[in-house]
């Protein structure tokens, strides 16, 4: 006999055990209240959570198309060059994180012979999401040059493969950049496998440790947005040029910058109202 598809829904439903925490759910991509069906998990939500692994894998073994993305930014203006760590494929460079910071010797030579210099070396590395980097490295840049079109005018970017964020320090350093930016594909999380980081480092050169850096994390349109993270990026520029420091020395107040701004443009709409 043919069952009621509505009647199996039903039943369907009944079986599973609803949260009381449910409408927390509405509020964050994180896996709380997932309910439960007898003493396990329902399986729509371990359905979900096979997918989001399967995500955050790919997310780090997929090779990113480095090809792509310096069109991409040649076509926006960018002057890019690309160079590679010591770690000569991605096996190694998840078992070796030490070659993943460490810039490919014939690079190295080959930036130093190029001549290039500025006062920001902004490295864009693959890290452990080369979605992330796909996604949001190039409309990043792009929310990034309102605020610092002077400071950019010589800058070079350096797409790099199988980095680490202390990367950056070496390639700033061949450059003879005062300070070094790396826009890294960050850790995959099982809600977050395409989060973007950027990593501040003045006076950059190998053996910087990571006290010695500004972060800005989790840029996606899930997260912090483009614009948000460019505007805390170039007050963090602007100050670490001015005070000749960053990390734990640099505290991030652009906030407060951003609340005085607010301020003045409130004045200014006073100011029309009472002329």
């Amino acid at each position: 006999m043919t069952k009621d598809p509505a009647t199996e829904g039903s039943v369907k439903q009944s079986s599973v055990t609803e949260s009381p925490w449910a409408d927390w759910r509405s509020l964050t991509p994180a896996r709380l209240a997932l309910g439960r069906a007898g003493a396990g998990m329902p399986t729509d939500e371990v359905l979900r959570f096979g997918w989001a692994h399967a995500m955050a894998r790919d997310a780090i073994h997929t090779p990113l198309d480095t090809a792509a993305l310096e069109k991409s930014l040649r076509r926006h203006g960018w002057n890019v060059r690309q160079v590679r760590s010591r770690a000569p494929d991605r096996a190694v460079y998840l078992r070796r994180p030490d070659l993943g910071r460490m810039l490919d010797a014939d690079d190295a030579d080959s930036l130093r012979e190029a001549g290039l210099q500025s006062d920001i070396c902004i490295v864009i590395g693959d890290g452990l999401s080369s979605l992330a980097v796909a996604s949001h490295a190039a409309p990043l840049l792009e929310a990034l040059k309102p605020h610092l079109g002077d400071e950019l005018q010589q800058t070079s970017v350096v797409i790099a493969s199988q980095a680490r964020v202390a990367l950056a320090d070496d390639v700033a350093h061949a450059l003879k950049a005062r300070l070094a930016i790396m826009l890294i594909g960050e850790r995959p999380g099982l809600s977050s496998p395409d989060s973007l980081g950027i990593y501040v480092t003045h006076g950059p050169f190998a053996g910087r440790n990571d006290a010695e850096r500004n972060c800005i994390s989790n840029i996606r349109p899930e997260g912090l947005s483009y614009a948000a993270a460019a505007f805390k990026l170039a007050w963090l520029v602007r100050e670490a040029l001015r005070r000749r420091m960053t990390g734990v020395d640099l505290k991030d107040e652009s906030d407060l910058a951003l609340l005085k701004g607010v301020e003045i443009d409130l004045a200014q709409i006073t100011d029309s109202w009472t002329a």
